[in-house]
């Protein structure tokens, strides 16, 4: 069978993000593609490889859905290896405004590959929710999808001497539990949210939202509690869907060597295609 010539079969292509880093994307428009576009943002200390996410990009490619998943320019990977952090320095830079850049930019980089503009739906998994969810009414997205997301960037810094003290020394570090790195995070970190608190201000956008939204959260999650995504169910006036017995990343690790979903991400991305075909 001849495949589609709009399909489209991308892996490790390039994207230019914020402050003219390159950062590497994959995308999939399947042959028999229904002209919309899924995109996905992972999390803290993610990348586009983590663990069964290549998975979830096949559970919705498969349902006519194209699908970009992407490494934000600053979460420490390089074009050369998207995986591990070898640029702890741009890790170090990283701030909530680059990454909501970093989509706009990619959304706009990727557009080129449809004849038509597709219509754009955003999954955001925990801080890259917040990423989705500020970025949703300036790409023009038609859902927004936020699974196990953050409802607070405040609520992610110290506070009193903790503050004090990163204020001081200019650089914090943070373990990361899969590469043993203790990673830095530079002030500026703060003081991009502090310049730029109302459009960060993840309760304000929620509120400002005119698209459908949907707001799932592992029942169990030990990362981000289950009471954030209750708060941007409110915000939304939509129900939190929770998916019981499950944790913050619903079932899966990295890496993930099952050539099937976990049993229960299996079940987020059915009660979010469900989400998608109402919307």
């Amino acid at each position: 069978m001849n495949k589609n010539p709009n399909s489209v079969y991308l892996t490790n292509a390039r994207y230019v993000g914020t402050e003219n880093r390159e950062s590497l994307y994959d995308l999939c428009i399947p042959d028999n593609s229904n002209g919309e576009l899924i995109i996905f943002v992972h999390g803290f200390m993610g990348f586009k490889d983590w663990g069964a996410w290549h998975l979830v990009q096949d559970f919705f490619t498969n349902k006519g859905y194209a699908f970009c998943k992407f490494n934000l320019s600053h979460n420490g990977g390089t074009v050369e290896n998207g995986i591990d952090f070898p640029d702890e320095l741009s890790f170090g830079k990283n701030t909530y405004s680059f990454e909501v850049e970093d989509l706009v930019s990619l959304t706009k980089k990727i557009s080129s590959h449809f004849e038509k503009v597709p219509q754009i739906h955003l999954i955001g998994h925990s801080r890259g929710g917040a990423t989705a969810l500020l970025s949703a009414r300036t790409i023009g997205a038609k859902t927004l999808s936020l699974w196990a997301s953050i409802s607070s960037i405040a609520a992610r810094f110290p506070s009193n001497e903790e503050l004090k003290k990163w204020e001081e020394e200019g650089i914090r570090y943070i373990q990361n539990s899969r590469t043993q790195q203790k990673l830095p995070q530079n002030f500026s970190l703060y003081t991009d949210y502090i310049k730029n608190k109302e459009k960060l201000d993840l309760e304000k956008a929620s509120k400002t939202l005119t698209i459908s939204v949907s707001i799932f959260h592992g029942e169990q999650d030990n990362s981000v509690d289950p009471s954030e995504g209750a708060l941007l169910a409110s915000w939304v006036n939509t129900d939190l869907n929770l998916i019981k017995n499950t944790d913050h990343v619903f079932g899966a690790k990295h890496p993930w060597l099952e050539s099937e979903l976990p049993q229960k991400l299996e079940e987020l991305c059915i009660k979010t295609l469900a989400f998608l075909l109402k919307s």
